[in-house]
């Protein structure tokens, strides 16, 4: 059930949390601890609950782990149902603390709700969009958009053009890392017919793709002085960028027939994803 919750996703869900409460301690807004805690919670639970109900509700002819039995298939399915369930409703508890016991703002309930709702189109039926090749882009959207800007809402009670900027390309980061993903498990998903973001685009226009949303990402990084914030807040965004051009190189390695090294080309797209993230982060707070 470790295995099934996915930490990584959790602790880069965490990550960014931590950037988006960053920001509002930068704009000189003093950090509410209750809010903060009560705001990771609602964030990591949500995550986890992705996780979970996105096994409750995997086809029937894929294996949950290996060498199950059908028995011990639909128990396990049968668990994580309930503490999915049980975590929802956990999420709303502390959605009613925060609205009866903090000032409640219009920002805070829409991205409350935007969290929600991503996880359940997400994982359920007849969304399930993880199975019809969006999965990675709302799992990138949650995870690099939803969460940070609820750390910033809860402690700024509004929203803020800097984090919209920051925010939109750390989630074209965050695909493209979930799009390596898919490189890795693509014999499994061609095996059981799962429909990745790769398997939509095919490898042919994947790879491209995949070049122009980390370019992208950093020309939005640069373009963020131009609404009038220090370039200093972003540049230490540019210290992943001999990451970034690896990533490529090794892509583009990749498509020219050269055996792959699927553990350094996933390394290497967390690191170009995650340390984003932490440099960020740690400008905002020692500043």
């Amino acid at each position: 059930m470790i295995k099934l919750l996915r930490p990584l996703h959790l602790f880069l869900a965490g990550l960014t949390y931590f950037l988006g409460v960053s920001i509002p301690a930068y704009l000189g807004k003093p950090i509410q601890l209750t809010l903060f805690i009560l705001g990771l919670a609602i964030s990591l639970l949500a995550q986890a609950t992705m996780s979970y109900l996105r096994e409750v509700f995997r086809p029937h002819n894929e294996p949950l782990i290996p060498g199950e039995t059908p028995q011990q298939k639909e128990t396990l399915r049968s668990n994580l149902l309930y503490i999915s369930f049980g975590m929802l409703g956990t999420i709303a508890v502390i959605f009613f603390l925060i609205y009866l016991n903090f000032t409640f703002s219009l920002p805070v309930f829409y991205f409350l709700l935007a969290s929600v709702l991503l996880v359940l189109v997400y994982a359920l039926p007849p969304f399930h969009l993880v199975n019809r090749g969006f999965g990675e882009l709302i799992l990138a959207m949650h995870v690099a958009y939803v969460i940070p800007s609820i750390g910033f809402v809860l402690q700024a009670g509004e929203n803020s053009r800097l984090l919209t900027l920051l925010l939109l390309p750390l989630t074209v980061l965050a695909l493209a890392y979930f799009l390596i993903g898919n490189f890795t498990t693509f014999p499994d998903d061609q095996k059981y017919e799962r429909v990745t973001l790769l398997r939509r685009l095919t490898w042919e226009r994947a790879i491209p793709f995949h070049h122009s949303l980390v370019a992208f990402a950093y020309l939005m990084f640069a373009f963020v002085p131009l609404f009038g914030f220090a370039f200093n807040l972003v540049a230490p965004a540019f210290l992943t960028l001999p990451f970034a051009v690896f990533q490529i190189f090794q892509l583009r390695a990749l498509a020219n027939g050269n055996a792959p090294n699927w553990k350094l080309l996933t390394s290497t797209a967390l690191a170009v994803f995650g340390l984003t993230s932490y440099f960020l982060t740690v400008t905002f707070w020692i500043r």
